[in-house]
């Protein structure tokens, strides 16, 4: 796995893994990245220091939040998990399906194409994008 210092074209800076150089190429041709702060799918590798660990006793802790927005969108995280149904790929069909009244209305969470949120929104039906990546969907 090769970790990279990313940065949006809003100047937002974060991290990501990814399998090889390729992959992330790939990833990002077919705009599957995006910025954790806003979104865009616009991201290019930032340039990077190098990090030389000095025992391995010193490896950070990934479970705790590094900075306060971390700890915020993690406690929100935890809301939407704990508050709404995950429905994956479904997310723009189950949306439209309540708003039309096809089915009970209920709180969800998912993923949706950028097109198909696109569309959603653009015929009133209120959706917004999470700051974070659903836990079904991480390693």
């Amino acid at each position: 796995m090769i970790r990279y210092a990313l940065r949006c074209d809003k100047g937002h800076d974060f991290d990501g893994w990814f399998r090889s150089s390729d992959g992330f190429e790939s990833l990002r041709s077919a705009g599957q990245i995006s910025c954790t702060h806003c979104g865009s799918a616009k991201v290019e590798k930032a340039l990077m220091a190098p990090r030389v660990a000095q025992s391995r006793d010193e490896a950070a802790d990934l479970h705790t939040p590094r900075n306060e927005y971390e700890a915020t969108v993690e406690k929100l995280r935890q809301h939407i998990e704990n508050n709404s149904d995950y429905v994956g790929m479904s997310f723009a069909s189950e949306a439209r399906a309540m708003f039309e009244g096809q089915v009970p209305e209920r709180a969800i969470h998912g993923e949706a194409r950028l097109e198909d949120a696109k569309k959603l929104l653009e015929d009133g039906i209120p959706v917004t994008p999470l700051p974070f990546r659903s836990r079904q969907r991480a390693n």
